[in-house]
């Protein structure tokens, strides 16, 4: 239980759950509610089959490129880092935007990649070199599942928390994901040495 909760907790930062609410109230507003729900559904489903996809033949795609686990470790640590410094200096996720009946962004872009985008793709994939396959794959589902229950609430939710509570904490959520990014490429680079020195 306690490899699910060491791949959960990094997965989850990555999400960002909190921080996509607001954007997806912007892309949904105007919306009827049985579109609203077809959207979630649309966005879910993208994200499970995308996620689900690249945990179960990423690792063998980069074997086959020749990457190895501290080249993964150290790319992966780079873009999670960048893309963390964006969140933190952006003013959102991405700009407001009315949407209509026949505007369904369910798949694209709330499927992928506000849900599962880089950051989550490749936390997935230093995931599967450290605890398996399993307890990613367990991890990444049990994440995007809350995702879609929080898109569900998510009118609720951001009553209670205020648009600028929700701002707050993605740009905390951003600072430990760059945190955890800067521990990825310290890992990568030590790994480095030591498979140098053992060489």
């Amino acid at each position: 239980m306690n490899e699910f909760w060491l791949c959960f907790i990094p997965l989850f930062v990555a999400v960002d759950v909190v921080g996509l609410l607001p954007v997806f109230i912007g892309m949904t507003e105007g919306m009827e509610e049985g579109t609203r729900r077809r959207v979630i559904g649309e966005s879910v489903v993208t994200a499970l089959a995308v996620a689900t996809g690249f945990v179960a033949i990423g690792k063998l795609f980069f074997r086959v490129l020749g990457v190895t686990v501290s080249d993964m470790l150290v790319a992966g640590g780079a873009l999670l880092f960048v893309l963390a410094l964006v969140d933190l200096v952006a003013s959102s996720k991405m700009p407001h935007r009315a949407a209509n009946a026949d505007d369904h962004p369910g798949a694209v872009p709330l499927g992928v990649p506000l849900i599962v985008g880089p950051a989550v793709l490749t936390t997935s994939m230093m995931l599967v070199d450290a605890h398996g396959i399993l307890m990613t794959l367990l991890a990444a589902v049990a994440n995007i599942a809350i995702v879609g229950a929080a898109m569900f609430w998510s009118r609720v939710i951001v009553r209670v928390i205020g648009r600028s509570g929700a701002r707050v904490f993605s740009k905390l959520v951003s600072l430990v994901l760059a945190a955890m990014a800067v521990m990825y490429i310290r890992r990568g680079i030590l790994q480095v040495i030591l498979d140098s020195r053992g060489g």
